[in-house]
């Protein structure tokens, strides 16, 4: 499926079952290609291409003293999460419902940036400093090194 992203390459295979495989770069290994993965894989793309250092992407992991698990995390210099992306499948709308999810793990990873995308949408939201007011950027976030901020 073809979506709101320019078009990167990826390494696709079967295995010995017919399923279809992606390689994440991040993770170093062949993971199920889902929905959700393909528009994961193209946000991680897209996030290295601008400027985000792949060392500093973290991808599904397990939320502390919870089992909710984030998509990706990208944490600045000081080891910070400075940006939490949740990806949704394209046939997801991104809504209050959503949004609501990702409000709900700012207690555990208190990221200033929040990028949502359903692979054909995507908003990103910079919260205030007491993480109750939300305020709509841009549509993808750029990263400059020497700033360790966010740029339009």
């Amino acid at each position: 499926m073809q979506l709101n992203f320019e078009n990167f390459n990826f390494q696709l295979k079967s295995d010995n079952n017919g399923q279809k495989l992606i390689f994440d770069p991040i993770r170093q290994k062949y993971v199920a290609l889902t929905p959700e993965e393909w528009v994961r894989q193209h946000i991680i793309k897209q996030l290295i291409k601008n400027g985000f250092p792949a060392g500093r992407i973290s991808i599904e992991r397990t939320l502390p003293k919870t089992k909710k698990r984030y998509d990706i995390v990208f944490y600045n210099s000081d080891g910070q999460p400075s940006l939490l992306v949740e990806c949704k499948a394209p046939s997801i709308q991104l809504d209050k419902k959503i949004l609501e999810q990702v409000s709900s793990y700012i207690q555990y990873l208190d990221s200033p940036m929040i990028l949502l995308s359903n692979g054909l949408q995507h908003i990103s939201i910079q919260r205030d400093g007491y993480g109750l007011n939300f305020k709509i950027v841009q549509n993808f976030p750029h990263f400059s090194e020497e700033k360790n901020v966010f740029l339009p």
